[in-house]
């Protein structure tokens, strides 16, 4: 008997503290999408710095990209994936070959377009309208909508700055701890 009447007053607790829940608004999500994407970019940089200079070039095998190569192509996914889900004009040089320019292989010049990659994401959360963000759009002949294409940048960036943690221990080298909860 006893053990019920915890379990009532457990039960009877929980239902009426569940009344004081607020469902999540639009604005909610996307503070919290700005939140994410600004933690995103500290937890890159930890990667580039993690990384000596002279080894941006360095890949696990020669058949893939090196590490300032998988840098650049998150960079540019975020600004060409970000532009279509957002529809904000990205910067100029979106739509070149930054990670074929040896130019752009340079420790300093992937840490400018990587972090300008992710200033330019934040700012698209941050000035796009979230009434908007259930609109389909087109994008390499997939349909979905703009809230998803956000998602999906997202998931690239992580991808490929996951993809480098290989590089960074193959050099000996301790890759950063995970910012999941920070």
């Amino acid at each position: 008997m006893k053990k019920l009447i915890a379990l009532t007053t457990v039960f009877s607790f929980v239902l009426s503290t569940a009344s004081f829940a607020q469902a999540l608004s639009s604005e909610d999500i996307k503070a919290q999408m700005v939140k994410d994407w600004e933690r995103a970019k500290s937890y890159t940089a930890d990667y580039l710095n993690a990384m000596p200079a002279d080894k941006y070039s360095f890949k696990a095998v020669d058949s893939i990209r090196s590490f300032a190569q998988q840098m650049l192509h998150l960079a540019q996914g975020n600004l060409l994936l970000m532009s279509a889900a957002s529809d904000q004009q990205p910067p100029a040089y979106a739509k070149s070959d930054l990670e074929h320019s040896l130019g752009a292989q340079k420790s300093d010049s992937v840490m400018y377009y990587v972090n300008a990659s992710y200033d330019y994401c934040i700012n698209a959360v941050k000035t796009s309208d979230v009434n908007k963000w259930g609109e389909k759009k087109k994008l390499f002949g997939l349909e979905d909508t703009r809230y998803a294409f956000m998602i999906k940048t997202f998931e690239h960036q992580t991808h490929h700055r996951g993809q480098t943690t290989i590089y960074i221990r193959l050099l000996g080298i301790r890759p950063p701890n995970e910012r999941l909860f920070k």
